[in-house]
């Protein structure tokens, strides 16, 4: 199953401090690599496509460092759009439906998150997301998201974390009036049918959200 992907890029990055004085959040580096590289070589190897990469923040310097790659970019210096007014935004670059979501302030050591997912998607799902155990998080300072039961239905519970990556149907960004709004708003929506459901990631995740998280990634790594 091939399938679109947006890579969120959009965001100020304000918790990194000095880092994102210059540069934007996916152009901090782990690794010796910028934090875009490293979900973009994650998407390459899982096969998707489009590549919809949105932007805000000095935009000027995503564009140039992404430049000669078969990626497309939408555009919402006008203003922030979060991440489901981003998503709903670029629907008509996505062109199809279901599509993937993946944030760009992670890496991973593992299988291919993306290939996870996509292996665990079924008809009968609206909503796909990738959630991790928290013994096998690093740098993530919040509690957990959601509980997982039986039959993979996600509810909202301190359990498990959410990765940044999901499938979703994008039929629900059209019962949403504002223009800005978090995908939270929508999983609320799809919970309330049934429709929300979750896959556990076998490997380990590092949420780079702040400076203190870069060495624990490349820790992680093994770097």
């Amino acid at each position: 199953m091939r399938l679109p992907i947006i890579l969120f890029a959009a965001g100020k990055g304000t918790r990194m401090g000095d880092l994102t004085k210059d540069r934007p959040k996916p152009m901090v580096e782990v690794a010796g690599k910028p934090l875009i590289d490293h979900a973009l070589q994650i998407a390459n190897a899982a096969d998707v496509g489009p590549i919809v990469v949105n932007l805000h923040y000095l935009p000027q310097l995503l564009k140039a460092h992404l430049s000669g790659q078969d990626i497309v970019f939408s555009d919402e210096t006008d203003g922030l759009l979060e991440t489901g007014g981003g998503l709903r935004k670029a629907l008509p670059l996505l062109c199809s439906n279901p599509v993937l979501t993946m944030n760009t302030d992670a890496v991973w050591n593992g299988p291919n998150p993306i290939e996870t997912l996509k292996n665990a998607w079924q008809p009968q799902m609206e909503a796909l997301l990738l959630l991790v155990k928290k013994q096998n998080v690093s740098g993530h300072l919040g509690a957990g998201d959601f509980g997982i039961n039986a039959e993979g239905r996600l509810h909202r519970a301190p359990d498990l974390i959410y990765t940044g990556v999901q499938i979703i149907r994008t039929d629900v960004l059209s019962e949403i009036t504002e223009d800005a709004f978090s995908m939270n708003l929508a999983w609320d929506i799809i919970a309330k049918r049934n429709g929300l459901f979750g896959a556990v990631y076998d490997g380990k995740w590092c949420d780079v959200g702040q400076p203190s998280s870069i060495p624990l990634a490349e820790a992680m790594l093994h770097v």
